[in-house]
């Protein structure tokens, strides 16, 4: 049986043994053995310092060991300042280490800002070693002759590190170089001028510095491939055309539209012309009876006219009976 003694010596080595493990567990002291082999300085207390501001201990010492063999000088306060701000101490650490060996220029303050601003630093490293080559879609352009040309360009760039912060992107190099290949071939008096030398193109865009203000350095603009399309100026001038023959068209169906509104005006004109002819005609028996009634005309004047116009239509009979038997006797061709 234990004895009360042996029960507070066993509790108490118990208590020692969790307040150890809870000591070890929150001091990293395996990490702080790591760094003093590597031969960089973080005291212990440090690393406690850094669990109370909620930084992970080994993402700043294992980061502060590659970047001391690697014989950069960066303190723990850089790359847990970096941290807290929500930066990538790894790709910051190899991006420098990269720059170093490529003997490229690059502070860890600038690092960290490119870092900050959402560009990879260590692909823009890379990048600056090993350039990297844009291939442009397909840009439609039209030469002065009416002729459309399909030209695809394939850009070689250079990241520029001094210009990553606040620099355009690979959109705005590929929107330039499009721009500036519809310009090129647009100013082309013939679509024949290019075809036989593309390179006219390529330089002259070259020329025309498209990667300042963007975060890339242009080292050349290669034409990959280039299509003869349609004939836009024969279409335009087609266009035209059946734009001006519809025009052409409607005034004509315009003025159609007013000539028969105009023959139907006067066809009501002379209807109504007839309806006065008429009305007039049908006054003149009222007025032979009311002469008759007034005695201002005798019934002999009315016999005496009504025989004057019988006269006058045998007459007018007569002549028409002989222009009709006229008429048969010409002999015919």
């Amino acid at each position: 049986m234990l004895t009360a003694a042996s029960l507070l010596s066993l509790i108490l080595l118990i208590l020692v043994i969790m307040v150890v493990g809870v000591l070890l567990t929150f001091i990293p002291v395996g990490l702080w053995i790591s760094a003093l082999a590597a031969g960089v300085n973080v005291g212990i207390f440090s690393l406690i310092g850094m669990r109370l501001r909620r930084v992970t201990p080994s993402k700043i010492v294992n980061q502060l060991i590659k970047a001391h063999k690697a014989g950069l000088d960066i303190t723990t306060a850089q790359l847990e300042a970096h941290y807290l701000a929500g930066g990538n101490v790894d790709r910051v650490v190899n991006a420098l280490i990269a720059a170093e060996r490529a003997a490229i220029p690059l502070l860890f303050e600038r690092a960290a800002a490119i870092d900050l601003a959402g560009r990879d630093v260590l692909q823009a490293v890379q990048m600056s070693v090993n350039p990297k080559v844009i291939e442009t879609p397909i840009v439609s352009a039209v030469a002065q002759n009416g002729i459309e040309l399909r030209v695809k360009a394939r850009v070689t760039v250079r990241a520029n590190i001094d210009r990553l912060v606040g620099g355009a992107g690979e959109e705005t190099v590929i929107a330039r170089v499009g721009e500036g290949i519809v310009t090129s071939i647009g100013s082309s008096d013939s679509h024949k001028a290019v075809l036989e030398n593309p390179d006219l193109v390529s330089r002259t865009v070259l020329s025309k510095g498209l990667d300042s203000g963007t975060a890339f350095e242009i080292l050349s603009i290669d034409i990959a491939d280039v299509d003869v399309g349609k004939n836009i100026g024969a279409q335009l001038q087609t266009d035209q055309a059946e734009a001006d023959k519809r025009i052409a068209q409607a005034k004509a169906e315009e003025r159609r539209a007013m000539a028969v509104a105009r023959e139907q005006e006067m066809k009501a004109s002379v209807q109504e012309m007839r309806a006065k002819v008429v009305e007039a005609e049908a006054e003149v028996p009222r007025a032979l009876a009311a002469a008759l009634r007034e005695g201002k005309m005798g019934v002999m004047d009315y016999y005496n006219m009504q025989n004057i116009m019988a006269d006058t239509t045998m007459r007018e009979n007569i002549a028409r009976t002989g222009k009709a038997d006229s008429g048969d006797l010409t002999p015919k061709k």
